[in-house]
């Protein structure tokens, strides 16, 4: 298998020319590693089962389907279009829309919303424990309208986030508010107790040194960004790409479905230093059950 940092759209061609051969991939990330039968419990080889998706127990006839409670599940859609999707999304990191995957798919814009969402749910941030130097910060993410800007705007949705300075990993959170009450408790389950916050002087943030951080400001109000180690540069750089992403390729989303796009760029920021290409960790979470 091809698994370096890069991988092409000729390697992919190559590689994947059959539905047998992305079905097998599935079969061989969920149950490669399988040597007894979950059933009868005796040493097997499973075969697959000819005109199915499913490998049978040599034994017993105990079958398995790796498709089953994966995003691949009761679709219709061919497995090949299914990997040329995470393929792109792998491959671009401003996202691709529905509308994309229609033109390149060749399916409808429906399949192709659905195909697009359920990959998203791919990139769930579910216990994921950031430690060392962490810079918090909240964002607001909608169209651009007259009147105040930043906090408090009408309109946008609150995003929280935290970044880890060394190994680069990310956790954000779209929230209903900016209260301390809201973000502390945030933080307190993405941070792990003794590292060091790096924040602005949001008022929100007072006090979040009483559970077991070290905690430092920079002063934005009076136009500092750095002082020394300490800067929230980190995680403004990333405001700033998943804005431009959202804007660019999506043009808006809905408060409703905008976790999922948080979720998407946050994995793939988390995932930019990986010497594998980014297709190979998306295939091998597509394989598990949701």
């Amino acid at each position: 298998m091809q698994d370096s940092e890069r991988f092409t759209i000729l390697e992919f061609q190559a590689q994947y020319q059959d539905e047998d051969t992305c079905l097998e991939e599935i079969f061989q990330n969920r149950y490669g590693a399988l040597k007894a039968c979950p059933d009868c419990g005796k040493q097997t080889n499973f075969s697959k089962v000819e005109g199915r998706k499913c490998w049978a127990c040599q034994w017993c006839g105990y079958q398995l389907h790796p498709l089953a409670g994966t995003i691949f599940h009761k679709s219709n859609t061919p497995l090949i279009k299914w990997f040329f999707a995470i393929f792109l999304f792998a491959n671009d990191k401003n996202g691709v829309s529905a509308k994309s995957l229609e033109r390149k798919l060749g399916v409808t814009y429906k399949t192709a919303w659905r195909m697009a969402y359920q990959i998203r749910l791919l990139f769930d941030q579910a216990n994921t424990k950031l430690s060392g130097t962490v810079e918090a910060d909240e964002t607001y993410v909608g169209g651009k309208r007259h009147g105040k800007r930043g906090r408090g705007a009408d309109g946008k949705t609150a995003v929280v986030g935290m970044v880890e300075r060394e190994k680069g990993r990310i956790v954000a959170q779209v929230v209903g508010d900016v209260k301390s009450s809201t973000i502390q408790p945030l933080i307190r389950a993405n941070v792990r107790l003794g590292s060091t916050l790096m924040t602005d002087e949001f008022k929100s943030y007072r006090g979040i040194t009483k559970p077991g951080y070290k905690h430092s400001t920079v002063n934005h109000g009076v136009k500092e960004y750095v002082r020394g180690n300490s800067h929230t540069n980190t995680i403004e750089g990333f405001w700033s790409q998943l804005k431009r992403s959202i804007h660019g390729t999506h043009h808006a989303v809905s408060p409703k479905h905008l976790q999922h796009y948080v979720d998407e760029f946050s994995w793939r920021y988390s995932n930019r230093k990986s010497p594998r290409a980014l297709f190979f960790p998306m295939i091998e979470l597509a394989g598990k059950q949701l």
